[in-house]
């Protein structure tokens, strides 16, 4: 079987555009990967064009290591964000071909199962007004989905400092947050890398009475001995590692032990068997495994495959429910969040397949994510292709 080429449909959103990649062999069949993109769709879409025609066509899709050795290393370049991201897109896809040929899910191809249903938590679901009875009803729509767990960033256009008042009223949406989904259910707190070490373990412990499960990214990813700052003042897990793009630039991470959960992006670190081989390393050091998801389907379906097989994963993010459902039916047998976990999916591959007249339906827009612009979910209209 070999690789007849890929074909690429970027499906548009106010806030990020999703590309899915069909890869196409000579034995009719077809799999799909996905990846999403902060801005750079369409350098995303360029590099697959001259991967396509460099790398993949005419490459067999059971060899995904070598197809991921040369598209990481073939061209004599560093591989970041863009060149992972299109390698993961396309590894997922070859996973999905092995499995459908095989008549078996990738998770069985990566060492069989360690569990039936996978937790998940929702994000995406608290686009309203900024105020503790705004949230307190969102929070409470979640739980009457079944979820049992849920994540918000409440701290505002904050950055590097959180102010007296704007604290107080962060302190109060997860005060009504927790209120609303009461204390057997999970509360994970997101900061998106934004503060110092001294704002980060101050509000930490501002917050700490709500019994977050965990921290999410307090200061810059970048500055390691600054999250080891804060880690060593806080009595709360710490997690992060979405915007850390090829698995040996978690090495340093591991060794500092300045955190307890690592969150990979499958759809910008390589795809599933590299972020496989991240969770191998991660069970060594006692490090748990929570992916950040915040594509479509396609890309929960990869990471539930990951997640079937992995004795250190803790729980699925899943954005598909909030900001997405108007979209969902782009993706034919989406995975879908019942009684607060995901069935692990027994279809082979990866389960699903990609509606293609729909994601028409969907262009590519001028997205745009600015987290220092009060309001930006509710104010930014649907635009167009950039």
């Amino acid at each position: 079987m070999r690789i007849t080429g890929i074909s690429t449909h970027v499906v548009g959103t106010p806030w990020r555009n999703l590309t899915y990649v069909q890869v196409h062999t000579d034995e009719g069949l077809t799999g799909v990967g996905e990846t999403r993109m902060l801005g750079h769709t369409d350098a995303l879409v360029g590099y697959l064009r001259e991967a396509e025609a460099n790398h993949i066509a005419g490459s067999d899709p059971f060899a995904v290591e070598d197809l991921v050795r040369r598209m990481k290393y073939g061209d004599y370049g560093r591989a970041g964000e863009i060149v992972m991201s299109g390698i993961a897109v396309v590894e997922m896809a070859c996973w999905d071909i092995k499995g459908k040929a095989l008549g078996v899910p990738v998770w069985q191809l990566l060492g069989g199962r360690v569990t039936e249903k996978v937790k998940a938590y929702a994000n995406g679901w608290y686009t309203v007004e900024r105020t503790p009875e705004a949230f307190h009803q969102a929070a409470l729509k979640v739980v009457e989905r079944g979820y049992r767990a849920l994540k918000l960033d409440p701290f505002g256009t904050g950055h590097f400092e959180l102010d007296h008042t704007e604290t107080l009223r962060s302190v109060a949406l997860v005060e009504a947050v927790r209120d609303a989904i009461g204390p057997e259910r999970e509360l994970l707190l997101e900061m998106h890398g934004r503060f110092s070490p001294s704002t980060a373990v101050r509000i930490a412990r501002e917050v700490e009475p709500f019994r977050p499960s965990w921290l999410e990214e307090p200061v810059p990813p970048e500055n390691l001995k600054a999250l080891a700052k804060v880690a060593d003042k806080v009595d709360m897990p710490i997690a992060t590692g979405e915007r850390i793009h090829d698995r040996i630039e978690f090495r340093e991470l591991f060794e500092s032990q300045a955190v307890d959960i690592i969150q990979p992006d499958l759809g910008h670190l390589g795809g599933i068997l590299e972020t496989r081989k991240l969770a191998a390393t991660a069970e060594t050091h006692y490090m748990m495994v929570a992916p950040h998801n915040v594509g479509g389907s396609v890309l929960t379906a990869a990471s539930l495959q990951l997640a079937g097989c992995t004795p250190n994963f803790k729980i699925l993010e899943h954005f598909n429910d909030f900001a997405d459902a108007e979209i969902k039916r782009v993706v034919k047998g989406a995975p879908e969040v019942v009684d607060g976990y995901f069935a692990l999916p027994d279809a082979p591959g990866l389960g699903v397949e990609l509606d293609t007249d729909a994601a028409a339906e969907f262009p590519q827009q001028q997205a745009r994510f600015d987290l220092w612009a009060e309001g930006w979910e509710k104010r930014n209209p649907r635009g167009t292709r950039a």
